[in-house]
């Protein structure tokens, strides 16, 4: 017990196991919903459920003990939100790609990943790349997972004269998907732990009477993870136009992850000067399980923001991480639950995750418009081209060339310039989506 509290510093860090175990518990309970949510979305990609789900559990907890054991920061990890939604909604049903040739796509980008961390060449692209610009990232791929799970309740749907309207309100599946909404943020207001989880959970219970479900039962052992094991097509994803695809990867895995890093240690008060002192063995954790991930089947993995929840609950080391890779590794044994959750049960936590990461926007500098319409662009092309990739385009191109219009092209740091013309090349050469 001794040398545990020695090796994860439970004294310079002013907490306990006890403390420690419970926060890793809370961070659970607030991010087991991807548990449901993952497979639901990959699937909607043609790939298997089971063995998403099994994929999903065992890489967010291989990168969740890299991060306790080797990084030693009470953030967990597990497949990202937005960067699913792009593997299934853009490059798969929108770009007509396959599953395993996406999977290529992400094993590429997470062997990018990891040779710049390794070279530390990361840390140096993280503080080129303007605030506004980072911020936008995270609040578009809140735009996009809102029109996504809207779409999923069924409380809007297509329109060939408007592109999209108000759906059909007296349908059981949406009023199901509305009522959970309200459910999720209501417990949320009220601080109760696992609030998107019940959220969940109780659309579903709900489903079984309102909704035509059917229950498969709830223990079982975990489902086979062949159908997506080592399915991964590398060649294909080498192929002419995904090369936009795995840049796109890229750039979000590295905006996405590094800024959950970064804000989730502020808020623990692990932040030197305002550094990370760890930060390269943070980013390896997250580097690796992109690769493994992409080799068991799933897209890939980064930082939780949900951390803060058990960082609010007073975790400060390693072993609020660890507890959570546990945890993840007891759901396999649970995997009928997933298959009997429907989307629009889903569909509520993902609308009210995509809220939350609104309110990033707030961090932008409103009086500059050099700095606030690049960020709108970034965010508002998200959503409104179905498309990540478009967005961050969109954003980096806009912002080097107001920038440059309005004589404060010395504001902007090289790397801009750089990613800009990566992806002027890419709309010009490679031509969009």
């Amino acid at each position: 017990m001794d040398s545990v509290k020695r090796y994860f510093g439970f004294d310079e860090a002013g907490t306990t196991l006890r403390v420690e175990v419970l926060a890793g518990l809370t961070t659970f309970l607030t991010m087991a919903y991807i548990i449901f949510v993952n497979p639901a979305i990959l699937g909607d990609a043609g790939m298997p459920k089971e063995s998403v789900f099994v994929a999903t559990c065992l890489v967010a907890a291989l990168a969740s003990l890299i991060m306790g054991f080797y990084a030693n920061y009470p953030i967990a990890c597990a497949p990202g939100m937005g960067l699913n939604a792009y593997f299934a909604y853009t490059v798969v049903k929108g770009m007509g790609f396959t599953w395993q040739a996406a999977l290529g796509a992400v094993f590429i980008s997470g062997c990018l990943f990891m040779i710049v961390t390794l070279f530390r060449v990361r840390e140096v692209i993280v503080n080129g790349i303007p605030h506004s610009i980072r911020v936008a990232i995270t609040g578009g791929i809140g735009l996009f997972l809102a029109i996504i799970s809207l779409k999923t309740a069924g409380i809007v749907t297509g329109n060939p004269a408007t592109l999209v309207t108000l759906g059909n309100l007296h349908d059981p599946h949406v009023v199901l998907a509305i009522i959970g909404f309200f459910a999720i943020v209501m417990l949320d207001v009220l601080r109760v732990r696992g609030a998107i989880l019940i959220g969940i959970v109780g659309v579903t219970i709900l489903s079984f009477f309102f909704g035509g479900n059917e229950f498969h039962g709830i223990v079982s052992a975990p489902p086979s993870i062949s159908p997506t094991l080592l399915q991964l097509d590398v060649k294909a994803a080498l192929s002419t136009g995904v090369v936009n695809v795995i840049l796109v990867f890229f750039l979000v895995e590295l905006f996405d992850a590094t800024g959950t890093l970064m804000g989730v240690a502020n808020r623990a008060g692990l932040l030197v000067h305002g550094k990370m002192h760890r930060l390269n063995r943070a980013l390896l954790a997250d580097s690796t399980a992109i690769l493994a991930g992409s080799v068991l089947g799933t897209s890939s993995t980064t930082a939780y923001i949900e951390s803060a929840s058990g960082v609010q609950a007073g975790g400060r080391t390693g072993v609020t991480a660890i507890t959570v890779a546990v945890l993840f590794l007891l759901a396999l044994f649970f995997a009928p639950l997933a298959g009997v959750v429907p989307g629009y049960a889903t569909a509520p936590a993902l609308l009210y995750v995509s809220c939350l990461m609104l309110r990033e926007m707030a961090d932008l500098p409103w009086d500059d418009a050099t700095e606030v319409v690049p960020a709108a662009l970034t965010a508002l092309m998200m959503p409104f081209t179905y498309s990540i990739a478009n967005g961050v385009a969109f954003g980096f191109i806009s912002y080097a060339g107001l920038k440059l219009l309005t004589g404060r092209a010395r504001q902007v740091k090289l790397v801009v310039w750089i990613i800009a013309a990566v992806f002027l090349f890419r709309f010009f050469y490679l031509g969009s989506e």
